[in-house]
């Protein structure tokens, strides 16, 4: 009796994460635009485009709207579904936002072409979730929820199976293993993706960084337990603290009997396009290649890839980079000290820099950022586990911690910035760009309307701080 042929869908990254990961989200509209053709005929389940640090970076470095990117992409996309990547109440920035601005940037995403939303909170506090699932319900889009996966005490089997269950009743359309810091082990990849098949029959979709070098590994195992859909990136700018590379992971899972749906040609295709870019960005130094090798010692530390570069070049910049083993030899302290949050965008950088600030100092806690105050506040969420009554206090000293979600906290923000906004405003997702990043989306405003109208900086009405239109 022939066996049942098995089916696995591929997410392609490149556009997002595998540039993010590698290069900084550097890549422009125009490097990408001539091969979205091809992407778009590959057969890939969907592609990820926007999200995560792409909007920030293409008004900040590219001086590029990055609703502009999403509708030309939309434009090329015609077989392949879109996918942003979204940090529920923290949106694409690093604080909670309030449901009125969250609400209005997912009705707009959908609006420009956003089919699938992967959402995911930085803690696992699923509270920080609701506006926005409630809102791709409305949009009529597809909800993807993320377990934001760790290794510690507190993330057990157990909690990852009652994350599931309350996912899935929040109207998960699927789920997503979201392993940033490249921790997820084969067996333990294969016995995740079971215990939520046991609980749910929609989609499971496994998301990790090759940073340890055993993301293929777990690839397979989690395929072989019955995941539908991984996400990998094209060569040139995969691997190292990317996702495994496309081809690779095509070329295994064929060769275990797997239909995967993708044409080899067109993915050579993409190859050979990007591989110019890649040599580029190393030439250039934009693409280190300390960022290409597989560091086991992250299974010990737990620092995604993004955040080490961060590290290096904060030590380069106080002239420490000797000390730079003490601040890994930190971290793991100061995540403990902290209730555990899982190491991503925004816990990442908070743990990160202070553990930096405890070893450049020579005393823990000796200086505090807000940031860091915040997170004991409960600012930016519950944390998996506890904080200590003597952490709190030698951070917070006698303030007591909120005990509702934060958003619960905030004032409506969308009317105050399209306020703020009006001198600049040429569509209404100006509005949404400058609640999100106020100063960066200012300066662009600016950068355009120059360009636009061919003024010269220096005669900006700086009093105003407008340009003459």
């Amino acid at each position: 009796m022939d066996e049942q042929p098995k089916n696995i869908r591929f997410v392609d990254t490149t556009l997002r994460d595998g540039q993010q990961s590698l290069i900084a989200t550097r890549m422009t509209t125009a490097e990408m635009l001539p091969i979205l053709e091809t992407m778009n005929n590959a057969g890939f389940y969907a592609a990820e485009v926007w999200g995560g640090a792409t909007f920030d970076a293409a008004m900040r470095y590219l001086k590029e709207d990055p609703w502009e990117r999403l509708r030309a992409f939309r434009k090329v996309f015609t077989k392949t579904k879109l996918q942003m990547l979204f940090r529920g109440q923290n949106m694409l920035g690093y604080k909670c936002y309030p449901d009125d601005i969250v609400e209005t940037f997912i009705a707009k995403a959908a609006d420009n072409g956003i089919d699938i939303f992967r959402m995911f909170d930085a803690l696992n506090d699923l509270r920080n979730l609701e506006s926005s699932v409630r809102a791709v319900k409305k949009a009529k889009k597809h909800a993807q929820l993320c377990i934001s996966y760790t290794l510690s005490d507190i993330h057990t089997e157990e909690y990852y199976r009652g994350l599931i269950k309350r996912l899935v009743d929040m109207g998960a359309d699927s789920i997503c293993v979201k392993d940033m810091a490249g921790l997820l082990l084969p067996g333990a990849a294969a016995a995740l993706v079971k215990d939520i098949k046991a609980i749910t029959s929609i989609p499971i979709q496994i998301h990790s960084h090759y940073t340890s070098g055993l993301a293929s590994l777990s690839y397979l195992t989690a395929a072989e337990a019955g995941a539908d859909i991984i996400d990998t990136a094209i060569s040139p700018f995969a691997m190292g603290t990317s996702q495994p590379a496309t081809e690779v992971m095509n070329a295994a899972l064929e060769s275990l009997g797997y239909h995967t749906g993708l044409n080899k040609d067109a993915l050579i295709e993409i190859g050979d396009y990007f591989k110019p870019l890649r040599d580029a960005a190393i030439e250039s130094g934009l693409l280190s290649p300390k960022v290409l090798s597989a560091d086991l010692s992250t299974l010990s530390y737990q620092v995604p890839g993004g955040m080490l570069s961060n590290l290096v070049s904060q030590m380069k910049a106080q002239n420490a980079e000797d000390k730079y083993k003490e601040v890994l030899e930190e971290i793991p302290r100061v995540r403990a000290d902290l209730g555990y949050p899982p190491l991503v965008t925004p816990s990442s950088q908070i743990v990160g820099t202070q553990a930096v600030m405890n070893v450049l100092l020579g005393e823990r806690y000796k200086v505090v950022p807000n940031e860091t105050k915040d997170f004991v506040r409960g600012m930016y969420g519950q944390t998996p586990g506890p904080i200590s009554d003597e952490i709190r206090k030698k951070i917070i000293g006698d303030e007591k911690p909120i005990d509702v979600a934060p958003a619960k906290l905030l004032k409506p923000g969308l009317k105050d910035a399209a306020i703020k906004v009006k001198p600049y405003k040429e569509q209404e997702e100006d509005v949404l760009s400058y609640a999100l990043f106020p100063q960066v989306a200012e300066e662009f405003f600016k950068f355009r309307q120059a360009q636009k109208y061919q003024v010269d900086p220096a005669y900006a009405d700086k009093e105003n701080n407008v340009y003459p239109v």
